[in-house]
């Protein structure tokens, strides 16, 4: 009986923006956690002039996955052409294309073109990264749409700031504290109760119910990856009313002074939620200084009990 071949689907969308704008944005990976939505980190592991290899950390179906992927980028033809070098099962194979189409000097179609196999080619499988590549490809459209139309609106909106605690000890141990957010509710006055699953090393799912000064308990969840002993990126997907975006990272940088540890977020403020959360005549700005303060607040208070914790150990 023959093996049946690879899946091949497209999904497309018009966009209300230049195709050379659309093809920068889908170039630039490092902007991928705040454009499309299943992706949780990205980073490059080579560059050498149009060709690259990423890592990428991203949802399907709910699930958190990561590979690394080849790419080619031809800027004259806004076509970029993408393969895993090594796929997460039930995935055994795959690729495609993003194929970018000027319709005017202000509209763009773009294409998304993928060919995949499961493992063993089993049905149930295939069932599954169909849903997966279904789901994912139109929420990354959809997002890629919103992003690309709303680019100009959306810079007074998103910003990003970062808070540092200089600790005298080892970044391994700050590292540690951070890592081990199972153990927060012990070590953090303002967690109540977390739930951690790494069923990937490196890849954790984390939820968090924490208080407000007000008493009041926030429920939130989040996906970390982890860089032992340097860096723990992560995007937050259950998010409270002011914002439609969080994405951060902690880092541990070693100094001859001992580390500099420091958390940085990055958000894109809800402005729908601003009047009902802070009043008729709150600003943009207030939403701003609002969401930065709550923010700081708790990474502060968890930079300087990781600073106790790895101080204590010297």
């Amino acid at each position: 009986m023959p093996q049946p071949g690879p899946r091949e689907v497209e999904h497309e969308i018009t966009v209300s923006a230049p195709a050379t704008a659309v093809y920068r944005l889908i170039a630039e990976v490092q902007n991928w956690p705040r454009i499309f939505p299943p992706t949780i980190h990205v980073d490059h592991v080579e560059k050498s002039g149009r060709t690259e290899r990423i890592r990428i950390w991203a949802t399907a179906n709910g699930e958190a996955k990561n590979w690394t992927s080849h790419r080619t980028l031809d800027p004259e033809q806004l076509r970029i052409t993408f393969r895993q070098e090594v796929s997460a099962p039930p995935v055994a194979s795959m690729g495609g294309t993003w194929v970018i189409e000027p319709l005017s000097g202000s509209t763009a179609r773009v294409r998304l073109l993928h060919d995949y196999r499961a493992v063993d080619d089993d049905p149930q499988s295939l069932r599954w990264i169909d849903e997966a590549v279904d789901r994912n490809s139109r929420s990354e459209l959809a997002a890629l749409k919103t992003n690309v139309e709303l680019a100009h609106a959306a810079e007074e909106l998103t910003f990003s700031f970062e808070d540092t605690v200089h600790v005298a000890g080892s970044a391994k141990d700050v590292y540690d504290f951070v890592n081990e957010a199972h153990l927060w509710p012990e070590r953090l006055p303002h967690v109540a109760t977390v739930r951690l699953d790494e069923d990937t090393p490196g890849l954790q799912t984390l939820e968090m119910d924490t208080r407000a000064k007000d008493g009041s308990v926030h429920t939130t969840k989040s996906y970390r990856v982890t860089f032992p002993h340097q860096k723990i990126a992560y995007k937050q997907v259950t998010l409270p009313a002011l914002m439609t975006l969080h994405t951060g990272y902690w880092t541990f940088a070693e100094s001859g002074a001992g580390v500099a540890a420091s958390s940085q977020h990055t958000v894109t403020l809800n402005t729908a939620n601003i009047t009902r959360i802070l009043g008729a005549d709150a600003t943009v700005a207030d939403a701003r200084e609002y969401v930065r303060t709550a923010l700081s607040t708790n990474s502060r208070a968890t930079l300087n009990h990781a600073k106790d914790y790895a101080e204590a150990k010297v």
